[in-house]
């Protein structure tokens, strides 16, 4: 699959691509620990229908660029991250987004902050930030559920958990969260990435960024409020059927003053855009063509 490479917001973006150079842009937002590569069954679909679909890899992620360390990875730097890479990719015309994961969360903010870059939106397995917030605060085995969250903001352990063994925590963490479903070769792909030095930390520096005002950045503080708007984008959430958060889905409605739709895909776990790409990618086509 052709890959290119772009400039936006300070930093040098790698993205795979597929379709017509002409057509309607999608973008897709990978999770943690993953990829572009994650789409591969997405990206064909959607160039049939006609979108020019694009995958970058994330901030951090390599082969884009990993930022000098002091770097901010707070939501409201990720958002403009996205915002500058769909004013590069289509600067006369709002895209449809899709995220998963780490995707889906930077996806949430893009809509709130950003709503006229983009036209509609699906995003999977992980519900809306304040909706998760306030669940977690009442909900212990959702709390357990993210565990991860509180485990990276530790000092230098989580870099040597995450390492060690050739970095088979991330494996570990793939087989707990879709344990039906064992995606052996994409993810010995992201080991190998992920040991491409100042990857591993980047990738942390996402969660720590989650809970400490200092690592936010402050000259976004403006777009940061933004995040916390209510959405005015068209919406549809997607969640494994073995996935626990969809508990969430029909709460958060009020996040959104657009359309809102959730679903929720059978015997699947949170990667599910990987365990059943034809339904993933009918339920996607079906809601991103309601133009």
């Amino acid at each position: 699959m052709p890959q290119g490479r772009i400039r936006a917001n300070g930093i040098d973006f790698a993205y795979l691509e597929a379709g017509p150079a002409d057509g309607p842009l999608a973008l897709f937002l990978h999770g943690y620990p993953d990829s572009a590569t994650t789409w591969e069954h997405q990206l064909p679909a959607f160039a049939a229908a006609g979108y020019r679909a694009i995958a970058p890899w994330l901030r951090g992620y390599p082969p884009t660029e990993i930022p000098p360390k002091g770097a901010f990875y707070d939501r409201a730097t990720l958002a403009v991250d996205v915002a500058e890479l769909i004013r590069a990719l289509s600067p006369n015309k709002p895209c449809v987004l899709i995220g998963q994961d780490w995707g889906a969360a930077i996806g949430y903010g893009v809509l709130a902050a950003f709503p006229q870059l983009v036209s509609r939106a699906a995003l999977l397995a992980v519900p809306h930030p304040a909706q998760v917030k306030g669940t977690l605060k009442r909900s212990p085995k959702h709390a357990l559920r993210s565990f991860h969250w509180f485990l990276f903001q530790l000092p230098w352990l989580p870099e040597w958990l995450c390492a060690r063994n050739h970095y088979a925590f991330l494996e570990r963490l793939w087989d707990l969260w879709s344990p039906d479903f064992h995606d052996h070769a994409h993810v010995a792909e992201i080991r190998r990435a992920f040991a491409t030095p100042g990857a591993n930390a980047a990738s942390l520096a996402y969660y720590r960024a989650m809970f400490r005002k200092g690592k936010a950045d402050p000259a976004l503080a403006e777009v940061r409020a933004r995040l916390e708007a209510l959405i005015t984008v068209p919406t549809r959430v997607l969640m494994g059927g073995a996935d626990m958060r969809r508990e969430m889905l029909e709460p958060q409605r009020r996040y959104f003053t657009a359309d809102y739709e959730w679903a929720v895909v059978p015997d699947t776990g949170h990667f599910l855009h990987r365990e059943a790409p034809e339904t993933v990618n009918a339920l996607l086509l079906d809601w991103l063509g309601r133009a």
